[in-house]
């Protein structure tokens, strides 16, 4: 018996459901990691903020036979330091009866090719400290942690 060809393509809007549905399922998998974070990406927020006349990202979907199995979401910055354009991936997830099967991979692929398309030099993101299956899937692509920086927020409105 054969694997299903996973294919790889750009998000469309016609995609807000099945990425609100996984943007869901990774976020009780992050909450059963201990992530308290407040998830709020869903069908409608994906239309919002990634199709309107200024997205604020693009993304792809990896599917089988036609139903999406995994996303990822990204958008360009700019690192001042290596005066280089990078590509930062806010999200990547695959459907968990889907994993192992090299769709989290294609995704990253694709987003390597589109980097490199547009002139980045790096891709970055960041990874919720116990996700461990997570570090492991992208240490294993050959990723390296940064640890000489960390993140900072602070709500617009707060100034």
């Amino acid at each position: 018996m054969t694997t299903p060809e996973i294919i790889v393509r750009p998000a469309l809007a016609e995609d807000a459901n099945s990425v609100g549905e996984l943007a869901h399922q990774f976020a009780g998998y992050l909450r059963s990691l201990g992530d308290c974070t407040d998830f709020n990406l869903t069908a409608d927020r994906y239309l919002r903020d990634g199709f309107g006349s200024h997205p604020a990202f693009t993304g792809l979907v990896a599917e089988v036979n036609g139903s999406v199995i995994g996303y990822l979401l990204c958008h360009f910055g700019y690192d001042s330091d290596a005066a280089a354009i990078n590509l930062h991936i806010v999200d990547l997830y695959v459907d968990a009866e889907a994993r192992k099967r090299g769709a989290g991979r294609a995704l990253m692929a694709k987003a390597a090719h589109f980097a490199r398309a547009a002139g980045a030099q790096e891709m970055i993101w960041s990874v919720y400290h116990a996700n461990k299956l997570a570090t492991t899937f992208y240490e294993a692509l050959g990723a390296e942690r940064i640890t000489e920086v960390f993140f900072m927020k602070l709500k617009a409105d707060a100034l």
